[in-house]
């Protein structure tokens, strides 16, 4: 029987905390329970086990950045979308790491979940919507997002694991990179001879 006030929101809730902390793959069924002060087997009730919970971090995170992706970037485009996109991007793999790798790595996600989720849609709806804005169509808008993701994931993965050791503070890596994207999206190369369209 589900304890009383015990929902799948709450123990997804409780373990995205606990993958902050110590690190989505550290993180347990028990440990959860622990934090909600309940028997490992009152979480059954609500989530089918650790896949499953880790399957809802993700569409939680998911949801949580796209939201602060989209109020960062509403009412701007070019250069200051970029930017806005990419800071808001920055600074919610900062606060929250454990959530931030669930979005990242391959996780099964229960397909009715994932059909109820807005989150990964609109995130790919804003993405999209601001590389139109360079002038950019298919298929270099897909390259374009691939292009993006790699280099905003790569450099806060680095930067987590303190891969940047040179003395020039990352910060003023950052803005330099951002400026080298929107000069990039801005004179986007032609395709090459023989790339299907």
């Amino acid at each position: 029987m589900a304890r009383a006030g015990l929902t799948a929101d709450r123990v997804t809730a409780a373990g995205a905390e606990l993958a902050d902390e110590v690190g989505l793959d550290r993180v347990t069924m028990s440990q959860v329970a622990r934090r909600l002060g309940v028997k490992d087997a009152s979480l059954y009730a609500h989530v089918r086990g650790l896949e499953d919970l880790r399957g809802r971090i993700a569409l939680l995170a998911a949801d949580e950045k796209t939201v602060r992706i989209a109020e960062a970037t509403a009412g701007r485009a070019g250069r200051d979308a970029l930017v806005a996109y990419a800071n808001a991007w920055r600074e919610y793999a900062h606060r929250h790491p454990g959530r931030y790798t669930a979005t990242q790595v391959p996780i099964r996600i229960d397909p009715e979940l994932a059909a109820q989720a807005s989150g990964p849609r609109r995130a790919v709806e804003l993405t999209y919507g601001m590389l139109r804005g360079y002038g950019l169509a298919e298929p270099d808008l897909t390259d374009a997002v691939r292009l993006l993701r790699s280099t905003f994931h790569g450099f806060v993965s680095l930067e987590a694991a303190g891969g940047f050791g040179h003395e020039r503070p990352t910060e003023q890596s950052w803005v330099r990179a951002l400026d080298a994207l929107h000069s990039l999206l801005e004179h986007w190369p032609p395709p090459r001879e023989g790339d299907p369209r």
